[in-house]
Order: C-alpha cells, then sequence, then structure tokens
C-alpha cells in the first residue's frame, strides 16, 4: 500500500494572518488568494490535472492545531485515508478518531512522537 505521496499543504499560526499573508504577497511575490492562502500548483501523472501544495496562515489562536501545541502542522497527501489510518492504529500509532469528507476531500489526523499533530489528506477523485 502507499502511504504519503507529497506535501498537501503548510499550515502555520500568526498574530495576524492577513497582515502576514500581505507581507509574502508583497515582497516575496507570493499570489495570495481571497481565502487567505495560494496554492503552488504541479503537474502529477497519476492525475490529469495534477494538484497543489497548499500554504496558508492561520489565526495565533486558531484551535485546528489542537491537541498539537505546535505553531504549525504539515498536511501529506495520501492514496487510502481510511487504510492507512487503520495501518497507523495496527502499528500502535495515536489517530485522532475523527474523519472529516468533505468536497475537498478526505481528512484524518495522527499525532507524532513529539506531540505534533499531522494531517493526512486523501484527495477527491475529480482532484
Amino acid at each position: 500500500m502507499k502511504r504519503v505521496t507529497g506535501v498537501g499543504g503548510v499550515f502555520f499560526k500568526a498574530k495576524d494572518p492577513k497582515a502576514l499573508a500581505e507581507w509574502y504577497r508583497r515582497h516575496l511575490g507570493m499570489a495570495v488568494e481571497e481565502w487567505g492562502g495560494l496554492a503552488f500548483r504541479w503537474s502529477d501523472d497519476a492525475q490529469a490535472d495534477g494538484g497543489a501544495t497548499i500554504w496558508c496562515p492561520f489565526a495565533h489562536d486558531t484551535d485546528y492545531f489542537l491537541p498539537s501545541s505546535a505553531p504549525f502542522m504539515i498536511n501529506f497527501r495520501v492514496d487510502d485515508l481510511h487504510a492507512l489510518l487503520a495501518a497507523l492504529r495496527e502499528e500502535g500509532c495515536a489517530v485522532l478518531e475523527k474523519v472529516e469528507e468533505s468536497p475537498f476531500g478526505k481528512f484524518g489526523w495522527v499525532i507524532d512522537p513529539e506531540g505534533n499533530k499531522v494531517e493526512l489528506w486523501e484527495p477527491p477523485a475529480s482532484a
């Protein structure tokens, strides 16, 4: 079974996400979109329309990274979220029970040995 197939995103806390995004837009030329982040598009032989790696600052007081206290979270693309979560549970990893399914794909989470929350993302079939 394939496990991680790429980096899906880099998410981090910021005191003022809008101002920080504007700094990155102005000084580094990053095309920050209205939703507050940007997608770095890339080609993927497995998908006709390729894919993207997301960069996005979150509010400094977000609870999205909980139970981790780290100011960042890495999102990894995976092929089969449910199979991977089952394998991680069998291997004794700290897998969070919650799984989200939306038009954006399937999301699950595991906590690494240092307490960092890692997001696992299975893109939707059309992505």
